[in-house]
């Protein structure tokens, strides 16, 4: 009875933001925020369907540098601290607000949300989330897929092929060492497309990827299926483009659900509201103003104004929200089966983040969803990119356009005024780093240990997070000294292995604070790897346009 398919699909990265060399970082916050309020609710939500008995299909990345940040013991054993802090805190909160009625409930839903997520990861995942993920990979529940090893942004960096190689392979590497396989699907970072880096995703092994909108749109030939059916890159790498309609349902604060007037407010936190005196044990410093997680309000109005969050009414409209959402996916799946000679799909691609940090309703939303779907309707069914294309193997041969899911598109958001110098220092790092590579084809001892930091230096300077957040115009000077302080520490790794004077105290240093992908091997940046790269696809892959 299934007229077509929804495809899910999460997008969960943090940049490597790792500092052994203080006792505590503002920036480490990031990944332990998003920790307690997504990774471990999605966990928690995907678990518990299973254990219902709810059959569901849906694709998430986790990028190379999250899963690392994962793995690593000092971000853990931090993690761990920073938990029990906010238990202390939600502990003292249930006190402060025992007589404020509007505030007390929602105090102890924080006592348990921190409590849980300390069990969560200490007792039932015992610190290791890659391996929670990996377990509803096996169960058939989740797709995992990967993305570019720092999430470099291709479009930009592919002036020297050997560094979308470079990216490419360090990223499936990891994966198969966490996961026990090969990853069907990638992530290209920020939806960044440019033809011909599809090439390179076929030589090891990756059978699709996730475009923008119009990178399917106006591909040439035009798709006879639109967005709505992959197309194969000459590659035979299938593509995958976003779809616009259920994109800005969920995506827009205004437009969209996490907007609505119900939700909790993610603005208003404690970390700004409370006394110094009494919040400051809590905030980084004792003194630096900060989210801490613990907010007492809903949305309200478009204005300041804001009333006391209730979580029941939140849950409600969540409910409602996830039904309106797979109303219009039936609606929408009805018309295109009347149109189309095939089941569509409909691909809704989102930050992970977006469920549970910025819309705290979101992992409730998405368990609603996935329920409704199951027992309330038979006209859309959940599937993943990878089961999409076992079922109908057989697709349009076109070529996707240059675009990203950046503003307008394209690659203004990483190339424009506040960021466009970065870009002569990363390509001429890449050069030096391929001239390294080429020359030194069997190194051993501090050598080797030397040519795999420049390695790690490069990869860690390529981020595409730092353009990104010098354009946005937040934490503008940490991106500027993570970038800088990587392409120094390159320039100076290659100047000593080219002169023969590697200061091994100063490289040791250097490994121990951007230890980023232990086994890396700088020949990744060989220029054999992309001289001989995959031909055009096999005729009987492609359907006449």
């Amino acid at each position: 009875m299934t007229k077509g398919y929804l495809a899910l699909v999460l997008h969960a990265h943090l940049p490597y933001v790792r500092h052994p060399e203080y006792e505590e970082f503002l920036e480490e916050k990031w990944f332990y925020e998003a920790v307690t309020e997504t990774y471990l609710p999605l966990l928690w939500t995907f678990e518990k369907l299973a254990e219902d008995g709810v059959d569901y299909r849906v694709t998430i990345n986790l990028s190379p540098t999250l899963i690392s940040m994962f793995n690593d013991e000092l971000l853990r054993q931090r993690y761990v601290k920073q938990l029990e802090k906010l238990i202390e805190l939600a502990d003292k909160e249930v006190y402060r607000t025992s007589n404020q009625p509007e505030f007390h409930s929602t105090a102890l839903m924080y006592k348990d949300l921190f409590s849980r997520a300390h069990y969560l990861f200490t007792e039932k995942y015992r610190w290791n989330l890659v391996e929670a993920f990996r377990r509803l990979q096996d169960a058939g529940k989740l797709e995992i897929i990967t993305t570019g090893a720092t999430h470099g942004y291709f479009p930009l960096l592919g002036v020297q092929r050997e560094v979308i190689n470079a990216q490419v392979q360090t990223a499936v590497e990891l994966y198969e060492r966490c996961f026990g396989r090969k990853p069907l699907g990638f992530w290209l970072p920020e939806c960044g497309y440019k033809p011909g880096d599809d090439k390179i995703l076929k030589k090891y092994g990756i059978k699709y990827f996730i475009t923008e909108t119009h990178g399917l749109l106006f591909a040439s030939p035009r798709p006879k299926y639109g967005n709505y059916a992959p197309i194969y890159c000459s590659s035979g790498v299938a593509a995958f483009g976003r779809d616009a309609e259920s994109s800005k349902q969920v995506w827009s604060a205004k437009e969209g659900y996490p907007g609505d007037f119900d939700y909790r407010d993610f603005y208003r936190d404690i970390g700004y509201d409370l006394d110094l005196s009494y919040i400051g044990p809590y905030l980084p410093e004792g003194r630096i103003r900060s989210h801490t997680g613990i907010k007492y309000y809903r949305i309200t109005s478009t204005t300041d104004y804001k009333e006391p969050y209730v979580r029941s009414w939140a849950l409600e409209k969540a409910a409602i929200h996830a039904g309106n959402f797979m109303f219009n996916r039936e609606k929408q799946v009805e018309w295109l089966s009347g149109l189309l000679d095939r089941k569509p799909v409909i691909v809704a691609p989102y930050d992970a983040e977006l469920f549970g940090h910025w819309w705290f309703e979101g992992p409730q939303w998405l368990d609603f969803l996935i329920r409704k779907i199951r027992y309330d309707q038979n006209t859309i069914e959940l599937i993943t990119p990878g089961d999409y294309l076992k079922i109908y193997p057989c697709n349009q041969l076109s070529t996707p356009c240059e675009s990203s899911w950046g503003w307008k598109g394209y690659h203004e958001v990483w190339l424009n005024g506040a960021n466009d110098w970065i870009w002569r220092h990363l390509h001429k790092a890449a050069e030096r780093m391929i001239e390294l590579a080429n020359s030194h084809h069997e190194a051993d001892g501090i050598l080797k240990r030397a040519l795999n930091q420049a390695t790690r230096e490069l990869l860690l300077a390529q981020s595409s997070d730092w353009p990104f957040i010098m354009k946005t115009g937040t934490m503008v000077q940490y991106a500027k000294m993570r970038f800088q302080s990587h392409i120094a520490n390159f320039t100076r790794l290659y100047e000593d292995i080219k002169g023969n004077k590697i200061d091994e105290r100063w490289l040791n240093e250097l490994e121990s604070i951007n230890n980023l992908f232990p086994e890396i091997d700088y020949r990744i940046y060989r220029s054999d790897h992309v001289a001989e790269l995959p031909g055009p696809v096999a005729e009987q892959s492609a359907v006449p346009v």
